[in-house]
């Protein structure tokens, strides 16, 4: 069983991997148990169910 990455709304979320765009970081807009985000670089927003997004991320940057 793995932890639960902790992030709140306005948060940026730095990907293991790039974005088609070449963008890594995106900004979380919902959270819950489906996730929705927006890629810094193009503005698409994507949703997610929240376990194979924990699994995605490489770090998350508070809002500050």
């Amino acid at each position: 069983m793995s932890n639960i990455v902790r992030f709140d709304i306005g948060d940026k979320l730095l990907m293991k991997k790039k974005h088609p765009c070449g963008s890594d970081l995106f900004t979380v807009a919902r959270g819950g148990s489906d996730v929705r985000i927006i890629c810094d670089g193009c503005g698409r927003d994507l949703t997610l169910n929240r376990e194979s997004l924990e699994k995605m991320i490489k770090k998350v940057v508070p809002n500050q």
